[in-house]
């Protein structure tokens, strides 16, 4: 961080006057936004809606449980149709996407995401603005895959939820492919089987497209709640860009872990904050600036 720049205030408003004259804004996100909006992985949101996995199986969060080799594909699908319900067929619990949509919406802006609960599109981001990186909980797939098509998963995943009893899902709804019939599994990028279909193609480069037309503009490279475990998509890039573009500027807003590398210090600002509470602040500097 700058040393011209202590307080808190004094970076959200920083944040508000280069959000207000850049000409594009590129937004990188991570859990961290998601975790901020009340989409918490662990804790009592989690005990209040798998408790009984909890008790049953001992994993103590929806990551976790994400992993868990259970016993059947009837809990399996019991427990990941919860999951999807909860984390992409519901809002989330505070308007944090909507707030951050106002802070861009008037701006040329695009997203890059590894989040997969399709919170940006749910708030009213334009949806050929949006590129996630790593799926979409909304997706089924050949868990093979024998090919790269993705499959929406609302009606089956809705009928899961319904009629699950005992931590099981009746046996007619395990999705099967409908090519090969082996399993389908989520279109969650956790190993080489994850499908790239002509959706996640198109929004691929319709991102590099847009990456090239700002080169050596005023850009804001916005990343909220980027974490350590994939640096390479988002956190790495957005250092990259801004140290080569010296009309860029980086903003880093994450609780613990809001750094930046010293050859980018001077056009960078670093706010070690919960997201939710800076978007709201930054907002507030925004109107006072309009």
């Amino acid at each position: 961080m700058s040393s011209t720049l202590n307080s808190y205030d004094e970076k959200c408003e920083k944040i508000a006057q280069a959000l207000k004259l850049a000409d594009a804004v590129i937004v990188g996100a991570g859990a961290g936004l998601s975790t901020s909006a009340g989409f918490k992985y662990s804790g009592k949101r989690f005990t209040d809606n798998f408790g009984d996995f909890e008790e049953k199986y001992g994993f103590h969060d929806m990551y976790s449980g994400g992993f868990f080799p259970f016993e059947s594909p009837e809990d399996r699908w019991a427990f990941w149709s919860r999951n999807i319900m909860l984390n992409r067929y519901s809002a989330p619990p505070k308007p944090t996407y909507e707030n951050l949509l106002k802070l861009v919406s008037d701006k040329d802006y695009f997203v890059i995401t590894t989040n997969v609960d399709h919170c940006f599109q749910r708030a009213g981001f334009d949806k050929a603005r949006l590129f996630y990186t790593q799926g979409d909980y909304g997706l089924f797939q050949c868990g093979v895959p024998c090919h790269d098509k993705t499959y929406d998963n609302e009606a089956v995943v809705r009928k899961m939820y319904a009629e699950q009893k005992d931590m099981k899902i009746p046996s007619y709804l395990i999705p099967t492919c409908p090519v090969c019939g082996e399993p389908m599994t989520m279109n969650l990028r956790a190993d080489d089987t994850f499908v790239e279909d002509d959706g996640w193609r198109a929004a691929s480069k319709r991102y590099s497209d847009f990456i090239e037309k700002t080169e050596g503009k005023k850009v804001v490279f916005f990343e909220l709640g980027v974490g350590g475990n994939t640096p390479v998509i988002i956190k790495y890039p957005f250092w990259q860009m801004t140290y080569k573009n010296p009309n860029a500027t980086y903003v880093c807003i994450n609780l613990g872990e809001s750094v930046c590398p010293e050859q980018i210090e001077k056009r960078s600002v670093c706010v070690d904050a919960d997201i939710d509470e800076a978007v709201q602040k930054i907002g507030d500097f925004l109107k006072m600036k309009n």
